[in-house]
């Protein structure tokens, strides 16, 4: 049942988590992590945004290679991620905190597991049936 659920749906939550202040502040986005002096003399930062963008990109992979899987029950998974979307839409238009563009990114990389999904999915279902 638990796989089912759409991962990202972990992106959302994590993101409402930081609305709510469990990270500490009420934005805390822009929150440094670390910092690495490179060969360049540059300096690059990870913020708080940044490493909940690469989560949300790397369970968009995981959900990607659960796409493939041509099962019966992947259209109640589509659907879930679809949903999962309309939520990501809804929270951006209705909610000022929401109106932010690391939020449009996580919103995005819903839409791409929705339509990677369904994609994945017809191409797989067109393999199955034999015309011949």
């Amino acid at each position: 049942m638990l796989r089912r659920i759409p991962l990202t749906i972990v992106s959302f939550l994590l993101y409402n988590a930081g609305l709510a202040g469990l990270f500490g502040a009420a934005e805390p986005w822009g929150t440094q992590l670390f910092d690495v002096a490179m060969i360049s003399g540059g300096v690059w930062a990870m913020t708080l945004a940044d490493l909940l963008v690469v989560v949300a990109l790397a369970l968009l992979f995981v959900e990607i290679v659960k796409s493939t899987a041509s099962t019966t029950a992947s259209i109640v998974d589509h659907m879930l991620s679809l949903v999962v979307f309309v939520l990501f839409l809804v929270e951006f238009l209705l909610v000022r905190g929401a109106a932010t563009s690391l939020f449009l990114v996580l919103m995005v990389i819903a839409l791409v597991d929705v339509m990677a999904g369904f994609t994945v999915s017809m191409r797989t279902a067109s393999r199955d049936i034999n015309l011949g």
